[in-house]
């Protein structure tokens, strides 16, 4: 079993492969921005997604092995709402403070305004679906812990091959942009799926308790975001 789940692993680094593989056919430097930007998403990406789906695997596995269902959807609900509550505030202000960000890490020598614009822009782009990246990781535990490995492999592959279609599409009119939106869409259908098909098979249900949350982690993200934009901006 471990096969397709090393191959689901990859699926995010896979599609940066092609994302690689695509930029060297754009204007110099597209390789570059692409590069800078994910390393700054990678970081709440890991802290959060790779730390959630680590810890929740074990109690699912021993929830479900026991036959306990109802206590297998309340850890499920309660690793989504964790992730929810860390990965939406990051994505806000990634998406707004990226060209500050991007200046204080990177803006020296030969890489300059132009650079950091270009960034920046990708940045914010890839920041939009950072909440899709962590609720994969915080998911497919729950088909794993079913000894269901090839489910998430067969919906990582489709979301690798709409990043692909969508990299072709959109690398023309927005050049490294349209590759950073094409693999942001491509996790959202993954983690869209994932949970569509956890839902389906009666593995998974939204609680009262994430019902209540979920509009209120929107409510203080964007709040968050705008306080942000008024700071920087106004």
């Amino acid at each position: 079993r471990i096969l397709p789940v090393a191959i689901g692993a990859g699926v995010y680094q896979l599609s940066l492969l092609i994302d690689t593989i695509v930029a060297s056919l754009l204007p110099e430097g597209s390789i570059s921005y692409l590069f800078f930007a994910d390393r700054v998403n990678q970081v709440p990406m890991g802290v959060v997604g790779v730390a959630v789906g680590t810890a929740l695997l074990p109690m699912l596995s021993r929830q479900v092995r026991l036959g306990d269902n109802e206590a297998a959807n309340y850890s499920q609900n309660r690793a989504l709402e964790f992730t929810l509550i860390l990965a939406l505030p990051s994505s806000v202000a990634l998406m707004v403070i990226a060209a500050p960000i991007t200046t204080v890490l990177f803006e020296r020598g030969a890489f300059g305004p132009l650079e950091t614009a270009a960034t920046s822009g990708a940045l914010a782009i890839y920041a939009s679906g950072l909440p899709a990246y962590v609720l994969v990781k915080a998911l497919t535990p729950s088909f794993f812990a079913r000894e269901d490995t090839k489910t998430p492999v067969i919906i990582g592959i489709l979301a690798v091959i709409l990043n692909l279609i969508l990299n072709l599409l959109l690398m023309g009119p927005l050049l490294h942009l349209g590759i950073a939106a094409a693999t942001s869409i491509s996790s959202w259908f993954n983690a869209g799926l994932l949970a569509m098909v956890l839902i389906k098979r009666g593995h998974f249900s939204i609680d009262s308790q994430l019902k209540s949350r979920l509009p209120r982690i929107v409510a203080a993200s964007t709040i968050m975001g705008v306080l942000l934009y008024t700071g920087l901006y106004g």
